[in-house]
């Protein structure tokens, strides 16, 4: 037996048929493992074995019906395909071993013993037999898992309220359901040495972007990490530019959003262990598309997509433009506002600045106490602190009512965003701005502005233009960005991602009232 020292197999050990021997070579390969269970059985025909799995990952009754049964009503001549050395176990006379054990659809002939533990680990069952050299891996899995239920971070106004679960069978499942067709592709990669973690990339062959699904490809196999525990920890290292607050990818708990994404000819990306998807190529325009403005009256989501974008600017720059006033720009407010203003911040000691600054780290730590705390009780802080807190600096004269006013219409105004980490970055780049203000007034908001506007201008997403199709200027995708037309209307795919087969509807699908009949 290949065994260190250490107890740890290395290099590319092959079983030795001797069955106390093999599950020897596994015992030192996992121990201490108080979760692995070694289950010895004996055939009909008396020779013995041993299921190797670990509890809670394997449905045992069907391993018993499925595997256990078949195996007894077996022919010693059939196990000879056991000990053949073709891994996929489909030649020959495994061929007899097989169509035995039908029943399961997903059994593997293995090589070695480090081919098997990385089964092992994620739910498969080791077979071993007295006298056969390869273990049979089984997959068998049951576990307990969350139900599909509406996604919590995104919730649904109009359309299916299914969301995306930690299983990625399930989430497959969710999207084949809406997309019933062979040109849906779907690739296996793996990554995280220790983790092991399966991913999925998702997209339609016939509109995905040129060489994109390439890209991400190559962007994955190229991670060597220890774990991807959660699709963010991809995220952060398939982006184009490490430093950005802005989200260069979509993650999404939604089913319809990955389906209407991958109608545009991006890509999905489906990690295991979590409901969150990522999707790319993803535009700024795109954090301020809801999943249900596709399903509302074109009129109403398109002031919605306005409101949303007016929000987002108040959300970045409202408490920015308080401090330049009060501080470098007072001619610049009505006479009545300007007074009303300065008789609130009488007895206020501090700078607008600093003012500032007080209420909106109070109101980001009341809003992160909402989110850490139970439910129930998280609400009733966010809330009632707010109020209790705002009343109680008006009256001691700690901050003035008029800026407890715009702060709280600047809390409010950063929950617009549909994609939730893109309200994240707009909080924090309130900060930078304030201080722009305080040192250089309505100037330096103008150049805060103006660095962001180029940071956005040189941002890409797997490639794509950050500020697409604004900048590169496009006369109609910049109006389906801003707005969204009438299905009739909307003729062709985004000109960022489907460069190919771009027609989406036909000509003259512009409903119409039935012709009146003559006479």
């Amino acid at each position: 037996m290949n065994v260190p020292d250490s107890g740890k197999i290395t290099g590319n050990t092959k079983l030795t048929g001797v069955l106390e021997d093999d599950v020897q070579l596994y015992r030192k390969q996992l121990e201490p493992g108080a979760d692995v269970q070694y289950n010895p059985f004996t055939l009909q025909s008396g020779r013995q074995g041993y299921l190797i799995l670990i509890e809670g990952m394997t449905d045992e009754l069907r391993l018993q019906s499925d595997i256990l049964e078949p195996l007894n009503r077996m022919d010693p001549d059939q196990l000879k395909g056991w000990n053949e050395q073709n891994s996929n176990g489909k030649s020959g006379s495994s061929e007899d071993l097989f169509k035995s054990l039908s029943q399961s659809k997903q059994l593997r002939l293995m090589n070695s013993v480090e081919e098997s533990l990385t089964g092992l680990c994620k739910g498969e069952t080791v077979v071993l037999l007295d006298g056969c050299a390869r273990p049979l891996m089984v997959a068998l899995h049951k576990w307990e898992q969350r139900s599909i239920e509406e996604p919590a971070a995104e919730p649904t106004i109009r359309g299916a309220r299914d969301g995306f679960t930690e299983s990625m069978q399930t989430n497959m499942t969710l999207i084949r359901r809406r997309l019933a067709t062979p040109d849906l592709k779907v690739e296996a990669l793996q990554t995280g040495r220790v983790s092991k973690t399966d991913i999925k990339l998702v997209y339609l062959e016939s509109i995905i972007m040129p060489g994109l699904k390439e890209e991400a490809r190559q962007r994955i196999s190229r991670i060597d990490i220890d774990a991807i525990v959660e699709s963010g920890c991809l995220e952060e290292l398939i982006c184009d530019n490490a430093f950005s607050v802005f989200p260069q990818l979509i993650n999404t708990e939604r089913p319809d959003r990955v389906v209407t994404a991958l109608l545009e000819g991006r890509l999905a990306i489906v990690v295991n262990n979590t409901p969150f998807v990522l999707i790319a190529p993803s535009t700024f325009s795109d954090s301020l598309h809801a999943a249900e403005d596709d399903y509302q009256n074109y009129l109403f989501a398109s002031f919605a997509r306005l409101l949303r974008f007016f929000l987002s600017l108040c959300a970045l720059l409202l408490p920015s433009v308080y401090i330049s006033l009060i501080t470098f720009h007072q001619e610049m407010m009505p006479s009545d506002l300007l007074l009303g203003i300065a008789a609130s911040r009488e007895a206020v000691p501090f700078p607008a600045l600093v003012e500032a600054l007080l209420m909106e780290v109070t109101f980001e730590g009341l809003r992160e106490a909402g989110i850490r705390l139970p439910k129930p009780v998280g609400q009733a802080v966010s809330i009632v602190g707010a109020l209790v807190i705002g009343q109680a600096a008006v009256q001691a004269g700690i901050v003035s009512a008029t800026l407890v006013i715009i702060v709280s219409f600047t809390g409010i105004a950063s929950f617009i965003f549909p994609i939730y980490s893109q309200g994240l970055a707009f909080r924090l780049l309130r900060f930078p701005m304030m201080f722009l203000a305080a040192v250089l007034g309505l100037y330096g908001i103008f150049l805060g502005l103006l660095m962001l506007l180029i940071h956005l201008m040189k941002l890409r997403s797997f490639g794509v233009p950050y500020f697409a199709p604004i900048m590169p200027f496009h006369p109609e995708g910049t109006l389906i960005s801003v707005l969204r037309l009438p299905k009739w209307a909307a003729k062709n795919r985004p000109i960022e991602t489907a460069k190919s087969n771009r027609k989406r509807i036909k000509d003259h699908m512009r409903p119409h009232p039935p012709a009146t009949p003559k006479g």
